[in-house]
């Protein structure tokens, strides 16, 4: 680089020289070019024009003695050019003299000065030119000197490019196939403490990493499916769980189910499963799998904090206790004698709520891992939530069978218990007409009393089909033909059914509650209407709604005095608002008697 910038300010230098010269020597022309038309002008002897003419002639030697700012124009530096500028400015102040005289000198003589001073000017030229000669010759020489410098840096250049460049990348390119053909032991020299030498350390850490992973494959592979089995097993072993939850019908199965699953899972010695009350005081023993008898027999029942099994619900974690030769003896007495060595407590919460314990025992010290830990807390929680579902269960059959036996109460008040109140009056009426033996008001009482006894087999016979009346697909059609058959053949009467439009079938449970209310409209007709015709239309869009009509005595709806219609009429309204419905009664003394029964517009069908 300093040769190539020296280079370049050389031969800047010896352009503004050869420049400079040139500019001087057009110069030295003009001044040829002056001093002939200063002869020719002596001859007419204009001596202002001469004196012009001196003047240019003084400002070209100035120029060539001070050199042009404006453009390079120089009297080179050299002896030879000087030396001859000097001779010209000597010769032009003694020739300016005599031509500035008067009068001047004559015509030949001038053009012989003229002659002589010219000759001047040209030896200052030829200095000039042969000083250019020799700036021409260095630049020239300079100019080889760059090509033969440039030449030499492209050697260089290349030279180190191999050197440092392509070497290096032909040896990392070598060591990439060697590898790539499964050399994995190939290395690469890294050579220079360069990017180079970095890269090829590089290339060989990775080299090294890769015949180390290539040698630890199989046992890497054997570890990872070790790994994907254990959590294959942990989730077979929550869906086994759960589908086992979901199917156990009583607590003692789902108890003793799981308890032997969860020592399959853990691979314990032992297990057992334990119920704690709600107020958390005692821990009683479900179910066990493989746990000893005479443990079972000892912990049957647990006062909670009295062993390490039974936790305290506030501070209820899973534990792994393990059993020591010197430990406690009164709490882990039972499990040391059976020669158990690890204890592992799991808390079944539901809830913020201590539902129970799972326990696990093994025969030798045991750890508990992150993940066996998750899977038997999910065990736990699965076994909660079907604890509680047992419950909900329970609660709803009772819940049902104190319904079912609320419904069965209020039927037989509301019918039979009337009759035999009845019939217990006509008996008290009985006795009094045989003491008074009167045998037309006896016959007249036990005409009476085999009426109710009829009134009451008939009510029996009305329960006896609204308990065996039920639906059976979506349709309650065919329930509403079964009802209106059997009215007719136990009262002989015509009966008439009209279902319209097609609409969202209605759920079970609101089928049998329209059911009992029609049933119990048509019981009121039987026993009260005095009617020969009964109608029931039902109507399914935009609404459900139903009507049984009858052409019967009818009744005032606003007459005082609660009797048997009214009940009746109660009962209906109670059944409907269970759904959502209301009952409407419309009736006229002599023209029958109308029941609606609405439901709700939207209702959805029962899964």
């Amino acid at each position: 680089m300093l040769m190539a910038f020296a280079s370049i300010g050389l031969t800047l230098w010896v352009t503004w020289q050869l420049e400079g010269g040139a500019a001087a020597v057009n110069e030295a022309g003009r001044m040829r070019m002056q001093t002939w038309r200063m002869a020719q002008t002596l001859a007419r002897s204009d001596a202002q024009q001469i004196a012009g003419l001196a003047a240019q002639f003084d400002q070209s030697v100035n120029v060539l003695r001070t050199g042009d700012p404006a453009r390079p124009l120089l009297v080179p530096h050299d002896d030879l050019s000087q030396e001859a500028f000097a001779a010209v400015q000597r010769d032009w102040l003694a020739l300016k003299a005599r031509w500035t005289e008067l009068p001047g000198p004559g015509a030949e003589l001038s053009g012989q000065q003229a002659d002589a001073f010219v000759a001047r000017i040209d030896t200052f030229v030829s200095a000039i030119e042969h000083h250019l000669s020799r700036l021409t010759a260095i630049l020239n020489a300079v100019q080889f000197v760059m090509v033969a410098l440039t030449i030499g840096s492209a050697i260089a250049l290349l030279y180190s490019a191999w050197l440092f460049i392509f070497n290096p990348l032909s040896r990392l390119q070598a060591g990439l196939a060697r590898v790539e053909a499964g050399d994995l032991g190939a290395r690469v020299d890294p050579g220079a403490n360069d990017e180079f030498g970095a890269l090829a350390a590089g290339f060989n850490r990775m080299a090294e990493t890769l015949q180390g992973l290539y040698q630890n494959l199989e046992s890497k592979v054997q570890e990872k499916t070790e790994h994907l089995e254990a959590q294959r097993a942990r989730l077979a072993a929550l869906y086994e769980s759960a589908a086992f939850v979901a199917r156990a019908e009583s607590l003692d199965a789902l108890a003793q189910g799981i308890a032997r699953q969860v020592r399959q899972v853990a691979r314990a010695d032992a297990s057992a499963v334990r119920w704690s009350d709600e107020a958390n005081r005692k821990y009683l023993l479900l179910a066990s799998d493989c746990l000893p008898q005479a443990v079972v027999d000892e912990e049957l029942c647990i006062p909670t904090g009295d062993c390490l099994c039974g936790q305290p619900q506030g501070d209820a974690t899973t534990r792994v206790i393990p059993i020591l030769p010197d430990g406690p003896a009164s709490r882990l007495g039972h499990c040391a004698r059976e020669g158990f060595q690890t204890v592992i407590s799991v808390p079944v919460r539901l809830h913020e709520r201590m539902v129970g314990e799972l326990n696990l025992f093994y025969r030798e010290p045991r750890a508990l891992s992150d993940d066996d830990r998750a899977l038997l807390e999910t065990i736990a929680s699965h076994l909660a939530g079907a604890i509680e579902g047992l419950r909900a269960a329970a609660l709803q059959r009772e819940t049902a069978v104190a319904e079912e036996r609320s419904f069965i109460a209020r039927e037989l008040h509301d019918s039979i218990a009337q009759s035999l109140a009845f019939l217990k009056i006509q008996l008290g009426l009985l006795r009094s007409d045989i003491k008074s033996t009167d045998a037309a008001r006896i016959d007249r009482t036990l005409g009476e009393l085999d009426a109710g006894v009829h009134e009451s087999l008939g009510d029996v016979r009305e329960l006896l089909v609204h308990f065996r009346t039920r639906t059976n697909s979506e349709d309650i059609a065919p329930a509403l033909k079964t009802t209106l058959q059997k009215f007719e053949h136990q009262t002989g009467l015509a009966t008439h059914l009209d279902i319209e439009g097609d609409g969202m079938p209605l759920p079970a449970d609101v089928q049998v509650q329209v059911l009992h209310v029609v049933q119990e409209a048509l019981s009121n007709v039987r026993k009260h209407a005095q009617a020969r015709e009964v109608w029931v239309e039902v109507q399914q869009t935009p609404q459900w709604r139903v009507e049984v009509r009858d052409d019967g005595c009818g009744f005032d709806p606003d007459g005082a005095g609660p009797d048997e219609t009214h009940v009746g009429l109660r009962i209906m309204r109670e059944r409907a608002h269970n759904i959502g419905a209301t009952v409407e009664v419309a009736s006229v003394p002599g023209s029958g008697t109308c029941v609606v029964l609405k439901l709700p517009e939207r209702l959805g069908l029962a899964a």
